[in-house]
């Protein structure tokens, strides 16, 4: 009998190196011959236009989600971790049942939002309206986050290289 699956969702706001991190720890996993899917949300709803009340296409990144775990678990993958954006104490459980039940824990990263910015001045074009965003949203985001408190661990992520992180990571949820 399969087993429930196993999920990790790195929260965090934009830049603060959900992906990095995801990416680094699916590497580590790999290496010690774990079975794993690493998922960026981010492209699970990157479609235009969002409909109206779901600014972020909340709905259709979920049923993505859902469909894609259900693949991956036919494929044999019980261990998930998921580069994402939670908001909402209630969206914990509906991520929760998209991965097929299982147990989930949220691992906030966390950077001082003027090494966010650096990052996300990096990333982007100068002067352009993406990083104009990203550097608004980036305050707005980790103010939320900091209020609504979702997260079973906090990791810092200022200096630390993504494979530190994920090794950090790693030895919270017990892999």
């Amino acid at each position: 009998m399969a087993m429930d699956p196993e999920s990790v969702f790195l929260n965090g706001t934009v830049g603060a190196g959900k992906t990095s991190t995801g990416e680094a720890l699916h590497s580590l996993l790999a290496a010690d011959g774990i079975n794993n899917a690493v998922i960026d949300l981010d492209g699970f709803r990157r479609s235009w236009p969002a409909p109206p009340g779901d600014r972020f296409n909340h709905e259709l990144e979920l049923r993505n989600l859902r469909a894609v775990a259900g693949n991956y678990r036919d494929a044999g993958v019980r261990r998930f971790i998921l580069a994402g954006v939670l908001e909402q104490p209630a969206e914990v459980d509906r991520y929760r049942a998209a991965l097929g039940g299982g147990k989930l824990t949220v691992i906030r990263l966390k950077a001082p939002i003027d090494i966010v910015q650096e990052r996300l001045r990096n990333r982007h074009e100068p002067k352009s309206l993406e990083l104009a965003w990203h550097l608004d949203r980036s305050v707005e985001l980790d103010e939320i986050l900091s209020n609504v408190r979702l997260d079973t661990h906090v990791v810092t992520t200022e200096r630390q290289s993504p494979n530190l992180v994920a090794q950090a990571v790693r030895a919270l949820v017990g892999w």
